[in-house]
């Protein structure tokens, strides 16, 4: 049996759990600075209102002020669970109260911009880490199709763990996997978590084929017959996608995998991110759209497009990455989402 602390209590970090659970360890989650209210409502109804299920026994809920003390218990595994903006934030506070070279899993997926290079989260926590006096770092990347609920109810799902030393990704794997919850390893980090990202980006785009599919025709129309953009929009993202995932090293077995095709899948049919773009698929501006349809949601997508969109854009032309640069525009410059079919690759080449 194992300790797993995860530091982060909303839906993917409590999900997390419960194979964790299963598997007979013990589990401690801690919330943020943020969720302290959050935790005590948890902890009077034994339910996690995101997920509509009721949590295992056994899994302990605590406020941020216990993660000293847990972390002085002989802790196995931190897995850190928290919003991609919370990245730093969650490797300052770990610095502060890490002893030794405890194993860490990140399930957050984001990617950001440091010396004008990008950085991928893993790279990001090691570089604030060993900044704080952390000087032993062990840290892997969780991606792939993996929604919430879906897991927290036990359905079957295929996920990957990478690290550059496959042997750890293969040693956390074994911790946490059941007979629901598949874990596949790579020794592509950057690949895992560069897909991981961006895909966010493209589920955009594709949740608003219903809005691409022809500029006049009513909306009964688009919505029997899009499919045939939606196939189109899908194409050329996978495509798009191994060129910036190649541009950063990583491997296009990557994006063809769980970590690309799967996970992309998966948000383009009904995360926050297509939903964000069926409103623009609909004309409507980000800020609009974020204001009055989502003011709540957070949508990866568009952080990660205000994130990296100069870039991105100063390293690619409009014909290399048409999707991509549509989104980014219609994100960053507030502009009404239009894609350059004429850009799309025409030709498949080995």
């Amino acid at each position: 049996m194992a300790n797993i602390l995860i530091l982060g209590a909303g839906s993917m970090g409590t999900a997390f759990s419960f194979p964790c659970s299963d598997n007979s360890h013990s589990v401690s989650i801690i919330g943020t600075h943020l969720e302290n209210d959050f935790i005590d409502q948890i902890n009077s109804k034994k339910n996690h209102p995101a997920l509509n299920c009721n949590i295992p026994e056994g899994i302990k809920f605590l406020k941020f002020e216990k993660l000293r003390d847990e972390i002085n218990k002989k802790v196995d595994l931190i897995v850190v669970a928290v919003i991609s903006k919370g990245i730093e934030w969650a490797s300052i506070e770990l610095s502060k109260v890490l002893k030794n070279n405890i194993p860490i899993l990140i399930l957050t997926k984001g990617l950001g911009i440091n010396n004008n290079n990008y950085e991928v989260l893993a790279h990001k926590m090691e570089r604030l880490l060993k900044k704080n006096g952390i000087k032993e770092t062990n840290i892997s990347a969780a991606g792939g199709p993996c929604l919430a609920k879906g897991l927290a109810h036990k359905v079957h799902t295929s996920v990957v763990f990478a690290n550059t030393d496959i042997n750890i990704a293969k040693q956390i794997s074994q911790l946490v996997s059941t007979d629901y919850y598949h874990v596949f390893t790579s020794d592509d980090l950057v690949g895992v978590e560069t897909c991981a990202a961006i895909k966010n980006i493209f589920s955009m785009v594709i949740g608003a084929s219903q809005g691409l599919c022809h500029p006049n025709p009513s909306n009964e129309i688009k919505e029997k017959y899009y499919l045939n953009t939606a196939a189109a929009l899908i194409q050329e993202s996978m495509y798009e996608m191994i060129i910036f995932t190649e541009k950063l090293k990583g491997k296009k077995e990557t994006v063809m995998g769980l970590a690309g095709i799967g996970d992309l899948y998966v948000s383009a049919d009904g995360g926050r991110n297509s939903k964000m773009g069926e409103y623009l698929g609909k004309g409507m501006t980000f800020r609009a759209a974020k204001k009055t349809k989502m003011p709540k949601d957070t949508v990866e997508g568009a952080d990660l497009a205000l994130e990296i969109g100069s870039k991105v854009k100063s390293d690619f032309d409009r014909s290399t990455l048409p999707l991509m640069i549509s989104m980014i525009d219609t994100i960053c410059n507030e502009t009404p989402l239009k894609v350059n079919w004429k850009n799309f690759r025409k030709s498949i080449e080995n």
